[in-house]
Order: C-alpha cells, then sequence, then structure tokens
C-alpha cells in the first residue's frame, strides 16, 4: 500500500482543544494495522514537551517537540484558543519548515489561525468555524475565507470547520491519499458517517420543522443507497417519502444542509470508488450499478469531482 503520510505530527499547545485533540490521536494514533488499514507513526507535537493544558483544563503529557513536528509527512494543527495570544515563532518556522520540505499541513477549527499566522494561507481558500470567521477573516485579509463549508483542499494546504468538521476533515485526507476502502474502515471503527462533502454546509440555520418525520427521510436515504442504479428523480424520492415534491426538497435540505440532487450524486460517487477500489468490474458495469448509466458519464463526473478519471483512480487505489 502506498503510503504518503507515514510520520504524521500534531501540534498541541496550551489551551488546545481536548475534542479535536482527542480526533486526530483516534485517527492517526489508533494502531488497526492487524486490519489491514495503515499504521501511522504518530506523535503529538508542542514548543516545550510537558504537560500541555486543554481548553476543558484536561492536561496531556506531550512528550515530543518541534523538531518532530519539522520532520513529519503530515502536520495537523488542532484548536487555538487564545486569539489574542501569538503562536511561538518556533512553531511557525517548524510548520513553514515541514511545508517547504513537503509535508501536507492540515488544520481544523481555530487551528487555522495558526496556519494563517505561518503565511502559508496567503491567496489561499480556507476555513475555520463558523463562529469565528469573521474573526480571523479580520486578522488576516489576505486570507480567502470560505465560512459555510466542512473542509477546503489547496493540494498540500488543507483546513477545516469546527468541532466534528475536524473528522470530515481527517478522513476526507484519508480518502484522498489511500482511498474510499482506508477511510470507510476507519469511520466504521469509529461509528462515524465515511464522508460528508466539503462543501457541504457547516450547520444548518433553520431548524429541522417539528412535524418532520425523521425515520421516514432515513428510511428513503437507506432505500436510495441501495438502489443508486435507479433513476432518483425528487419526484421518486418524495414519492416513497409520501411527501410533495416541494415539502420533500424543503425538508430535505433542512435536515442534511444539501440538496437531493446533490446528495444522490455524492453517494454515487463515494459507491464508484468503493467499485473501482473493491470490485472486479468494468469501467461500464461500475458506471451501470452506480446509476450514471454509462462508462463517458462516470468519467465525465469522476474527472469534474475527483480529479481524475476512473481508470487512474483505479490504478492508485485497488485493492
Amino acid at each position: 500500500m502506498q503510503h504518503p503520510f507515514r510520520s504524521v505530527a500534531a501540534y498541541l499547545h496550551d489551551g488546545t482543544g481536548a475534542f479535536g485533540a482527542g480526533v486526530v490521536s483516534e485517527i492517526f494514533g489508533y494502531d488497526r494495522s492487524a486490519r489491514g488499514l495503515p499504521r501511522f507513526d504518530f506523535a503529538a507535537c508542542t514548543d516545550r514537551p510537558g504537560p500541555v493544558r486543554t481548553d476543558g483544563g484536561l492536561r496531556i503529557v506531550v512528550e515530543h517537540g518541534l523538531d518532530r513536528l519539522a520532520a513529519a509527512d503530515l502536520v495537523l494543527i488542532t484548536s487555538w484558543e487564545h486569539f489574542e495570544v501569538e503562536p511561538s515563532p518556533e512553531a511557525l518556522a517548524a510548520i513553514r519548515a515541514a511545508h517547504e520540505r513537503g509535508a501536507t499541513i492540515a488544520a481544523h477549527c481555530t487551528g487555522t489561525y495558526v496556519l494563517a499566522a505561518t503565511g502559508l494561507l496567503d491567496g489561499l481558500r480556507a476555513t475555520t468555524h463558523w463562529r469565528w470567521a469573521d474573526r480571523l477573516a479580520a486578522r488576516f485579509p489576505d486570507v480567502k475565507l470560505v465560512p459555510e463549508v466542512l473542509y477546503v483542499d489547496e493540494g498540500r494546504i488543507v483546513t477545516g470547520a469546527g468541532a466534528a468538521a475536524g473528522v470530515d476533515m481527517c478522513l476526507y485526507l484519508l480518502r484522498r491519499e489511500y482511498g474510499a476502502a482506508v477511510a470507510n474502515g476507519i469511520a466504521r471503527d469509529m461509528v462515524v458517517p465515511p464522508h460528508r462533502d466539503g462543501g457541504q454546509a457547516q450547520y444548518v440555520a433553520a431548524p429541522v420543522p417539528a412535524d418532520c418525520d425523521d425515520e421516514r427521510l432515513a428510511e428513503v436515504l437507506g432505500w436510495a443507497r441501495e438502489h443508486l442504479h435507479l433513476p432518483l428523480t425528487v419526484e421518486i424520492l418524495a414519492g416513497r417519502a409520501l411527501m410533495s415534491q416541494r415539502s420533500f426538497a424543503r425538508r430535505f435540505a433542512a435536515a442534511t444542509g444539501s440538496t437531493p440532487h446533490a446528495w444522490v450524486l455524492s453517494q454515487r460517487l463515494h459507491r464508484a470508488e468503493e467499485l473501482l477500489e473493491t470490485a472486479a468490474l468494468s469501467i461500464e458495469e461500475v458506471a451501470r450499478q452506480v446509476g450514471f448509466g454509462t462508462a463517458a458519464t462516470l468519467r465525465e463526473q469522476f474527472v469534474k469531482r475527483r480529479g481524475v478519471p476512473p481508470r487512474d483512480y483505479r490504478k492508485a487505489f485497488a485493492s
């Protein structure tokens, strides 16, 4: 198996988010090699090794300093509690050194503040927790802030939104570098959804209507995942939910933050990835099974959404 992230370092600091530290440790620090999943050389790092206080008052003993961070293949920057406190020059230099050496740098929640302070985000798109987006934009006007999405991919710079979006960002990185099977395997271990598109809204502005039948909607989505080969129009989905098309589209957006069309397209692409990785099927048969109909349509959507044609994806990630 290709191993682009052999060495992974998480940068923790005084006031770091306990949740974010737990997320990166669970995903990259837990050994799942016995189940055929990659094992990462994971380390938590800080400016000076020793106890680090989290935002919830817990203390974590961090054994590694910034030298370990500068040598990593993947650097993860967790949330930053104090906006008024500048990251240390040594930490910023270590992050820049890792990037110059070819490492991928990923920050989520207010960790984007630290990444922006390095200057590596100047002129690039980025996201952060929606609550702190305006403050970060004012502090770093050269960053093209996209506050409404879950994560933003700028190649070797990736940023994620707040709290649970750190899970989405990390699983996205695994999907991007190792393929859907690895990301899905780790997601199953964590009992979380295997993938949420980066363009999905961080939060739903309006609450789910009180009279919305969640179980009914869940049943329709489950049925759609099992029948991707069928035409899955709003008319068909709304009919199974026993709703009008207008009501279904409105309630779907309220519950998921997405449109039915975008959700179906996302599910088809995810399933196509899995089949390309694990099944000895022709490209034409993969296209048929996931509802794209023809290999040409699958290729068009795959190149547009994933950046590579299906055959190249299979070559890179097939088991």
